[in-house]
């Protein structure tokens, strides 16, 4: 990335002349001695146009964002997380304590997983208090992310590279399952690494330290993206920062997994940990899980579409060693919610692999062998279209389906019902087809998390997916909640709602007032 001096001119000191003084390994981002001609980079920057890439933005911020409302209106939610999010974005909005019903009573979320950029959604929420907003922010930061690998990608290679790259990443499996999953927190990871990426591609290796800093507030496991991120740096020459950084990284990882989220967990220690010890009831040893990180064919099966996408040049970039430390927790889980495709979990990799995509591009054009400077010139328009191709198989090919729009069928209107059923302020208990729809003014408990309460509605869809069928909703609310009782207040197709019809109790366990 850092190459000697080319230019044939002769930089040697005349007569009366001192020679040119570097700034400094600290120097800002662009600063330059007086008279240094511009770098390749920035001379890019004043050519390549902003609004091409601010227009693919917006499409596909609103090709997102069309997906998840449409979903969200049909009462699609695929899992209880957009109802989390909403309560804890709904705390931070009322200047409260980012507690989670939904994980428990009175469930300070913190202990959970530590994501306190999420704060910074409050304001949206003041505006437009529903789960919504949500959506619409997590399209707005995945179509950020396009705009900046995309203008990035047309610095680096020129030509048309920059908006077949935007194509390709705006399409990308990674997004368009992310964007299925509902909101998460890692929306704000993806602009964020784009940017550490790009700041590292034009050499502007202080932009890259400070973009990467609010990466730790994002989510606990990025404190180790952030110390490969320092590696880098220190591999292009910026020890002391590089070392700074990579030192901050793993002491942010390290602190917020052993002290912060321990400290707000109600059970003193991580949970999540069980995620790579555990298999179900069995104890796996770290050897094991070491050794087993490829015993699966869903587990390759990501890491060659993970790589496949950028057709195999991310590869020839160095910026492939930030994918590690996410894809290293993944592997070693238990879980096989994490090794595949599906969820949210491989978005940050998105702008990740695309940018160094690019960078591979880059490096292979001056390749000395033949057929790789030959596949380099081909490898963009390649990759835009492997991202077409897939989305065939993939969440948005749902948008040109006429049955995405009609919010309005018998399941959809039962759901509503049951929803003017249940008054505002009430404390209630369901599950996920009706949770993310009650948390914007109803406190929300998921169903059979919350013994003790008995909440003042009990409302579940008997087509959830039950391990064993519900035959009496009111003998199952009263199963729930023996110290309460409850009788039928409304049943619409599959929505039953129950409300409780004795007395409040007197104290309601860890629950918050509303």
């Amino acid at each position: 990335m850092l190459e000697l001096n080319k230019s044939g001119t002769d930089d040697r000191p005349g007569p009366g002349r001192l020679p040119a003084q570097d700034p400094g390994p600290d120097a800002a981002p662009g600063t330059r001695p007086a008279g240094d001609a511009p770098s390749a980079a920035d001379a890019a920057t004043e050519r390549v146009p902003l609004r091409p890439y601010v227009v693919a933005g917006a499409i596909l911020c609103a090709l997102y964002f069309l997906y998840a409302y449409f979903q969200y209106s049909r009462f699609g939610s695929p899992s209880w997380d957009l109802g989390i999010f909403e309560q804890e974005v709904r705390a931070y909005a009322g200047f409260d304590a980012p507690v989670v019903d939904i994980k428990g009573p009175g469930y300070l979320i913190l202990g959970d997983h530590f994501s306190p950029i999420v704060a910074l959604l409050a304001p949206l929420y003041w505006l437009w208090p529903s789960a919504e907003s949500l959506l619409f922010a997590q399209a707005a930061l995945f179509a950020l992310g396009a705009v900046i690998v995309g203008r990035t990608t047309q610095q680096l290679l020129g030509g048309r590279s920059g908006l077949c790259v935007t194509v390709a990443y705006g399409l990308s499996w990674g997004i368009q399952e992310a964007v299925k999953a509902d909101f998460h927190e890692i929306a704000f990871a993806v602009p964020l690494l784009a940017l550490v990426c790009r700041a590292l591609l034009l050499e502007r290796y202080t932009a890259a330290l400070l973009w990467s800093l609010p990466l730790v507030l994002v989510k606990e496991d990025l404190g180790a993206t952030v110390a490969v991120v320092g590696f880098l740096l220190f591999v292009y020459g910026r020890r002391l920062q590089g070392a700074l950084l990579a030192a901050f990284g793993v002491a942010a990882f390290v602190v917020t997994l052993m002290v912060l989220i321990p400290a707000a967990s109600s059970a003193g220690t991580y949970d999540y940990w069980q995620k790579i010890d555990k298999n179900g009831e069995q104890d796996v040893s770290m050897l094991d899980s070491v050794l087993g990180v490829l015993n699966s064919s869903v587990k390759i099966e990501m890491l060659v579409f993970l790589i496949g996408i950028t057709a195999f040049m991310a590869l020839r970039s160095p910026l492939t060693l930030l994918i590690v430390p996410t894809l290293g927790w993944r592997l070693l889980s238990q879980d096989s919610n994490h090794w595949g495709m599906v969820w949210h979990y491989s978005a940050i990799l998105m702008p990740v692999l695309f940018l160094a995509l690019a960078d591979g591009v880059r490096r292979s054009r001056a390749s000395h062998r033949p057929w790789l400077a030959s596949y380099a010139k081909v490898a963009v328009p390649v990759a835009a279209a492997i991202a077409v191709a897939m989305t065939q198989h993939l969440p948005l090919r749902d948008l040109l389906r006429p049955e995405t729009y009609r919010t309005d069928d018998a399941r959809s209107q039962a759901a509503r019902a049951a929803l003017d059923a249940i008054p505002a302020g009430a404390r209630v208990e369901t599950d996920i087809t009706l949770m993310a729809h009650l948390t914007s003014d109803r406190t929300v408990y998921w169903i059979g998390g919350a013994p003790g309460t008995a909440p003042d509605i009990v409302a579940i869809n008997l087509d959830f997916g039950w391990s064993r069928p519900i035959q009496d909703p009111v003998a199952y609310a009263q199963q729930l909640h023996p110290e309460a009782s409850y009788r039928l207040k409304h049943r619409g197709g599959s929505f039953v709602v129950m409300e409780r019809t004795s007395p409040e109790p007197a104290e309601i366990p860890r629950a918050r007032g509303d």
